[in-house]
């Protein structure tokens, strides 16, 4: 679509393809990590990668990484990169940075999600379930700090 049938008509977001980039899962000190009765410690990761693909064609990509430890022991790794194409067209650059950073996000983290706690139960662990995750909120997060580092 041109640009200017795209302003003739208004903004355009289409989705064109979710699919798992990549998945792994590291499973350090099996079996003996099986018998360890303590809770872990989990800590979740979370980045954002967005990649023009083509003109008003975008991939975005979210990556999760999961990591359960009890004390130094790695009990697993788990790093899931769930990603999209994307037409993002008639937007100004401030709400185009708004959509990769926080509309395809939430697009994207119910199935990164739900493959992460599929992996997580196939690696022979208790289920995981991620609590939402407010985008809009970590992107403005994200704006302010960039501001703050640009006029520091």
């Amino acid at each position: 679509m041109s640009e200017n049938a795209a302003n003739e008509t208004g903004p355009v977001f289409n989705i064109h393809k979710l699919y798992s980039k990549n998945i792994s899962v590291e499973v350090p000190n099996a079996p003996a990590c099986f018998k360890n009765e303590t809770a872990p410690e989990i800590s979740v990761q979370l980045a954002n990668i967005a990649a023009q693909v083509e003109e008003n064609v975008t991939e975005v990509a979210l990556r999760l990484t999961v990591t359960a430890k009890v004390g130094e022991e790695i009990l697993y790794l788990v790093e899931i990169e769930q990603a999209g194409v994307f037409t993002i067209e008639g937007f100004n650059e401030e709400q185009r940075g708004h959509m990769e950073g926080a509309f395809c996000p939430n697009i994207l983290f119910p199935y990164a999600r739900e493959t992460l706690d599929a992996m997580i139960l196939k690696a022979g662990f208790p289920p995981l379930t991620l609590a939402p995750v407010n985008f809009d909120l970590l992107y403005a997060q994200r704006l302010e700090q960039m501001q703050t580092e640009g006029n520091a």
